[in-house]
C-alpha cells in the first residue's frame, strides 16, 4: 500500500462509521433536506434525462428526487452493473421490475438503456467528499470507468455529475488519483 491509498481508505472508513452512527430520524430528515436542494437546482429543472441511484443502507435516500423527475415528466435512469465490470443505465419508471446486483444494491432488470454521454444529471452517492468536490466511493471504480470521458473534455458539459451525501461525510482533503473524475457539486443538508 501507498501513503494516498492508506489516506483513501481512512477517509472511506470514518466517512461510513459517521454516516453509519446517524440516528434513523436525523438521516430521514437530512435525506428530504438533501433531496430537496437537488429539486431546486437549476440543473435539476433543466434536464431531461437524469440518472439516480437507488437507496441502500445508510446512504442518502434520493427517492424524493426519483418521484419528482418523474411527477415532472423527465426521463429516470438507474445504474446497473453489468457483467463486464462497467457500469450501464437502464431507464427507471414506477412499473420497472427490480434486482439486486452482486453488491445488493437495487437496479432495474431489464429496460432501454442510455449511454451515459446522452443523460443530462447524475445523482450519484457519495462515501466520503471534500471541499473541492472530490469523492471517494466504495472503491470499485465503476463510476470512474463510466465518466472517464470527462477526463478529455476542457470545460464541463453533459453530464453533470452532482454528488448527495450527509455533511458529516465530508473529510478536509481527498488527494485523487489521476483517473478519479471530479463531481460538479456535492449537496449536503446543509
Amino acid at each position: 500500500m501507498n501513503r494516498r491509498t492508506d489516506a483513501i481508505d481512512a477517509a472511506r472508513k470514518s466517512a461510513i462509521a459517521a454516516r453509519r452512527s446517524l440516528d434513523p430520524g436525523v438521516r430521514q430528515s437530512a435525506s428530504a433536506a438533501i433531496s430537496e436542494h437537488v429539486c431546486r437546482m437549476h440543473e435539476f429543472m433543466a434536464c431531461k434525462s437524469i440518472a439516480c441511484y437507488l437507496p441502500a443502507d445508510d446512504e442518502v435516500d434520493p427517492t424524493m428526487i426519483i418521484s419528482r423527475a418523474w411527477r415532472i415528466g423527465k426521463q429516470v435512469y438507474s445504474p446497473v452493473v453489468a457483467d463486464h465490470g462497467a457500469m450501464v443505465f437502464r431507464r427507471l419508471t414506477a412499473d420497472t421490475s427490480l434486482r439486486r446486483n452482486v453488491f445488493g444494491i437495487w437496479e432495474p432488470e431489464e429496460g432501454p438503456q442510455i449511454p451515459a454521454q446522452k443523460i443530462d444529471l447524475v445523482i450519484t452517492p457519495v462515501v466520503a467528499f471534500d471541499a473541492y468536490n472530490h469523492r471517494i466511493g466504495m472503491g470499485s471504480g465503476y463510476f470512474d470507468r463510466c465518466f472517464s470521458f470527462l477526463k478529455h473534455r476542457k470545460r464541463w458539459q453533459k453530464p453533470k455529475l452532482v454528488g448527495i451525501a450527509f455533511k458529516c461525510q465530508q473529510v478536509k482533503k481527498i488527494i485523487p488519483n489521476p483517473w478519479d473524475i471530479r463531481l460538479y457539486e456535492v449537496i449536503t443538508e446543509d
